[in-house]
């Protein structure tokens, strides 16, 4: 069952621009910070009437189709957004997958090159080409790691290494941004998703993090009440 909001954020007058907004967690985050005011820039490859998306756009939520591997189509992709908007305050890196595989020496470097594209070069872009407008409104960066980046392990070594690059990014960005755009991140382990239920029928579901539980504490992380924190990795995987 989604948890329900257990705090409340005003995000009024300001423009948050969320990737991978069509996946459950992305689409979570959508309605977290529409209800609290934002006007959403929803951004994907996946568009909303795609059978694939779970992004339902209203009034206040403008979608826009971006490849985010590809940094002259994240360049057009902000100019948009600004000239649409006139700023942004948020930027949520939420684009991303999860792909398991074999050893290292067994990878091929197409599958290690897609995980490096999809989870860690889309967040680098998309910050990279919004820390202008960050700057100027003192805004947040969020994206999304994962618990197992903590440690390396068998299975899913690119993923891991992938995910770990978002640490050090976000830790970066915190460090060249302190006293202007706060970045942290968050640290999943299995979120409660249609398709993870589906890839794994015999786990114990109920100990799995609802989507709209994390997109809380993004909320969080961007509003003032975190004014101090910047660099973080936060857990939030409960008890999974």
């Amino acid at each position: 069952m989604a948890a329900t909001k257990s705090f409340d954020v005003d995000f009024d007058d300001t423009v948050a621009v969320i990737t991978g907004a069509s996946g459950a967690l992305g689409s979570a985050a959508v309605d977290r910070f529409r209800d609290a005011g934002a006007t959403v820039c929803a951004v994907d490859v996946v568009a909303p009437d795609s059978e694939d998306s779970l992004l339902e756009p209203d009034e206040r939520t403008h979608f826009y189709e971006a490849d985010l591997t590809d940094e002259d189509d994240v360049s057009d992709l902000v100019d948009a957004i600004v000239d649409d908007h006139g700023r942004i305050d948020h930027l949520l890196n939420i684009a991303g997958t999860w792909k398991g595989g074999d050893p290292i020496a067994e990878t091929d470097l197409e599958e290690f090159e897609l995980l490096v594209d999809v989870n860690l070069k889309s967040a680098f872009l998309a910050s990279k080409h919004a820390l202008p407008h960050l700057q100027e409104s003192e805004g947040a960066i969020v994206s999304v790691s994962a618990r197992s980046s903590l440690e390396g392990g068998e299975g899913d070594g690119p993923y891991r290494i992938t995910k770990a690059g978002i640490r050090i990014l976000t830790e970066t960005l915190a460090e060249e941004n302190e006293g202007t755009v706060r970045a942290n991140c968050v640290m999943p382990s299995v979120i409660d998703t249609p398709a993870n239920r589906e890839m794994m029928p015999d786990a114990d579901h109920d100990s799995w993090v609802d989507p709209s539980e994390i997109a809380d504490v993004m909320a969080f992380l961007c509003c003032d009440g975190a004014a101090v924190t910047s660099g973080a990795a936060v857990p939030v995987y409960g008890e999974a």
